[in-house]
This record gives structure tokens, C-alpha cells and sequence, in this order.
């Protein structure tokens, strides 16, 4: 058998690597610009490595009854973790995956293709701009994972994306977001306020260590329109390998305060993280 060999390549929007991993034959990490941006197994499209991805993975195994296909839309594509894992976990499933750096789609489907009949379409494109041009009431599942470098653009952020976004979701839709913050979490709070209009039911997924507020991390936001089975979720993120709370309801509430909902005009990126919080090799 030959030896899988790292692939770097000059992308639209940086540098790319995809680095196989030596403890498990046929995964990779994909790396851009050295921040770690997806890990993938071939063989076990169910691996999910990254916290935040077991978490959003975690969302969705319940989101609906196991094995149910879903329409699921994806706003940033990475090495299509996800897509993967939602096609092995609920056969049949429809799935579109936005990504605006196309030349990282091509290195991708490239060197880590999909498999057939994944039902998974891809489209090179500015992630709004394709949310906007979307059909209403046509996704089971949103899930946001965008960055542009290593922060959320700002442009993903504001009420007016959030409308769209629930404007594409149907009645009994779930969202999903993953992002990153630390105290006094500036950035989060209004990203709750700002689901917060356009969806009832909000959760936030987070090492108890980042909600302390003792390091930047990772905060999976799931909104909705309908209550979430929060005791189901809390149950398995908390004997997840990486523990994490679900904070939902009045303590979600307390956590953001008096945080406004972010107008288009008035919408900033993600911080940036510290430096070394995400690098590697």
C-alpha cells in the first residue's frame, strides 16, 4: 500500500493542507493558512474528531427519529464532515453545501471525494448571497460553519441574515451555528440576541471551561421555533469524550443579558482568537 502524503495548495482565500492522519489509515486533517478546519475519515464518514463537530453531530442524531432522511443545507463546506456524516447517519438525505472558496471545494472533492449517491450537491458561492437566492420552507436543517480565517464574517451575523435563515427553514426547522468567543462573550451574546428574533427556542452548547470563561473556544448555538429536547442533548454532550454544558431557557437568558440584536450597518466578524489558539504544524 502507498503511503498517504501530505497535499498543500494555494486556494482563493489561503493556503490549504491536508495532512493524513499516521493512527488512522485513511483520515486527514484539512489545515487553512495553519487553523485546523476539518478532520475527515474515508473509512468511518461517523468519526467526528473536532468538540464542536461531535456537538453539532450530537444536534443532529436528534433533531429528528434516527434514520430519517433530512433536507439539509450547509453554509461553509471544509472537507464536507458533516455532509458526510449526515449521508452515512440517515441514508437518503438531500443535501446542499455552500462554500465560497471554490478552489479549497475543488482541492477537496479532488483528494477526499464524496461517495456516490451521497445526495450532496456543491455550490462555490458567497454563503448569503445563495441564502438569499433559496427556496422558502426547503430545509429540515441549517447549519452555519463559517470562517474567514479563523472569524465568522460579519455579513453572517445580523438580523437580517438571521430572517433568511428562517426564512429557508421550515416551520419545525432546526438551526445550527458554530462559533467562537470568550468572556464577556461580546460576540455571543448578540448572536443569541439576534437569533432570538426570528427564533423562540435557543441552546448553547460549550466546554463548561469556555463558559467560565478560562479560554477562547468553540459555542454551538442551535435555534428553533419549537422546543428543543434539551435534556436529550444535555445528556449527550455530557458523557461525550469532551464534556460539554447545554445551557437553554432562563439561564440562557441571564447569559445574554442585554445584548442587542446586531443590525447589518452595525455588524463586526467574529473576534479574532489569540494567537496559537487553533494553529497547527
Amino acid at each position: 500500500m502507498t503511503e498517504a502524503i501530505p497535499v498543500a495548495r494555494a486556494v482563493d482565500h489561503g493556503f490549504a493542507k491536508l495532512m493524513p492522519d499516521v493512527d488512522r489509515e485513511r483520515a486527514w486533517l484539512l489545515t487553512v493558512d495553519g487553523a485546523p478546519q476539518s478532520y475527515v475519515d474515508l473509512d468511518e464518514p461517523t468519526h467526528l474528531e473536532f468538540e464542536y463537530a461531535r456537538r453539532l453531530g450530537h444536534v443532529l442524531d436528534l433533531v429528528a427519529e434516527a434514520g430519517r432522511p433530512l433536507d439539509v443545507l450547509h453554509l461553509g463546506g471544509g472537507a464536507l464532515t458533516l455532509p458526510r456524516y449526515v449521508a452515512a447517519t440517515r441514508p437518503g438525505s438531500r443535501q446542499d453545501v455552500v462554500e465560497a472558496d471554490q478552489g479549497l471545494l475543488e482541492l477537496v472533492v479532488e483528494h477526499l471525494p464524496l461517495p456516490d449517491g451521497s445526495g450532496t450537491a456543491l455550490h462555490a458561492a458567497d454563503a448569503r448571497t445563495w441564502l438569499e437566492g433559496a427556496p422558502g420552507d426547503s430545509a429540515d436543517v441549517l447549519v452555519a460553519d463559517v470562517f474567514g480565517g479563523s472569524r465568522v464574517p460579519a455579513h453572517l451575523t445580523s438580523v437580517g441574515y438571521a430572517r433568511e435563515a428562517g426564512r429557508v427553514l421550515r416551520d419545525g426547522g432546526v438551526y445550527l451555528a458554530n462559533l467562537a468567543d470568550a468572556a464577556p462573550f461580546a460576540f455571543l451574546r448578540s448572536q443569541l440576541a439576534t437569533l432570538g428574533t426570528v427564533f423562540e427556542e435557543l441552546a448553547l452548547i460549550a466546554e463548561p471551561a469556555v463558559l467560565r470563561g478560562r479560554r477562547f473556544g468553540n459555542a454551538v448555538v442551535v435555534a428553533a421555533r419549537h422546543p428543543l429536547d434539551t435534556a436529550a442533548l444535555a445528556r449527550r454532550t455530557a458523557a461525550d469524550a469532551f464534556p460539554a454544558r447545554v445551557e437553554h431557557g432562563d439561564a440562557l437568558r441571564t447569559f445574554t443579558g442585554v445584548a442587542r440584536p446586531v443590525r447589518d450597518e452595525d455588524a463586526v466578524p467574529s473576534p479574532e482568537p489569540p494567537d496559537g489558539t487553533f494553529g497547527i504544524g
